[in-house]
């Protein structure tokens, strides 16, 4: 009894250790000072008043939303193809192929802006939506070849052999057998592949010309020029967008294993 009380008491001092901080950020965005400072001058909506009703925040949130939307798409895509190759593919390069296909989640992200930005540059493509698309898909794909290669991987291929039994062509077989069981996953990889490209900053500072600011760069920006109530309203937003798509994760995962179970 007493080593549960404290196994409980260590994971309830770890969670607030964690979200503690974050949480911290939330009052300030509905304080009514100009400064951020504890304790709180009042309570106001005024900073986000400011942010709903600026233009500056609300382009670079659809900026975000654009980016972030075209290069999910791109990488659910080209990760769903890579895991169908990596799954399918019997040769003793695959391995490292799969390594490769994880180094952008394992090497420092300024790596990969350095590395998309000198490959961008002389195709034009560095102050663009299309470059920064490209550039944060680089990042999205690992999300998705992840979760997609389980699925297949824990996929019975007997299924196929069934199916091609019965005379169903391998496209055919693969859309009515196979991407129906890895709808989850690839559902799974889209929301990481998001929350990748949503969260980037660096990638943003390097790629992203006047046109194209996200939500994180300006925020970045104004770290830099004037840190106001504002910056920890969009902080706010932010957060409760991440726990959405966290939650949305979640009960994707519930599902697919409620479908696995039943199958």
């Amino acid at each position: 009894m007493l080593r549960t009380g404290l196994f409980r008491l260590y994971c309830a001092a770890v969670l607030a250790f964690l979200l503690l901080p974050i949480a911290a950020i939330v009052p300030l965005s509905f304080s009514s000072g100009s400064f951020l400072t504890y304790p709180l001058p009042g309570w106001s909506l005024r900073w986000y008043d400011e942010v709903f009703t600026g233009g500056k925040w609300l382009a670079a949130l659809a900026n975000s939303l654009r980016v972030g939307v075209a290069a999910t798409a791109l990488s659910v895509l080209l990760g769903t193809l890579a895991a169908l190759g990596l799954a399918r593919w019997r040769h003793p390069l695959a391995a490292p192929l799969k390594v490769l296909m994880l180094s952008p989640m394992i090497v420092p992200v300024i790596l990969v802006a350095v590395g998309s930005y000198f490959f961008l540059a002389p195709l034009a493509l560095t102050s663009t939506f299309s470059g920064l698309i490209l550039a944060h898909s680089v990042i999205a794909v690992p999300f998705v070849v992840v979760p997609v290669l389980i699925a297949l991987e824990g996929l019975d291929p007997n299924l196929e052999r069934a199916a091609a039994a019965c005379g169903a062509p391998p496209a055919v077989a693969f859309l009515r057998v196979t991407l129906p069981s890895i709808v989850p996953a690839m559902a799974s990889g889209a929301l990481f592949a998001f929350a990748a490209s949503f969260d980037d900053v660096v990638i943003a500072l390097l790629i992203a010309g006047p046109e194209q600011r996200t939500l994180p760069r300006e925020m970045f920006s104004g770290l830099r020029d004037s840190i106001t109530p504002a910056l920890t309203a969009v902080a706010t937003v932010m957060i409760v967008f991440s726990t959405t798509l966290f939650l949305l994760m979640l009960a994707l995962q519930r599902r697919a294993r409620r479908t696995a179970a039943r199958r």
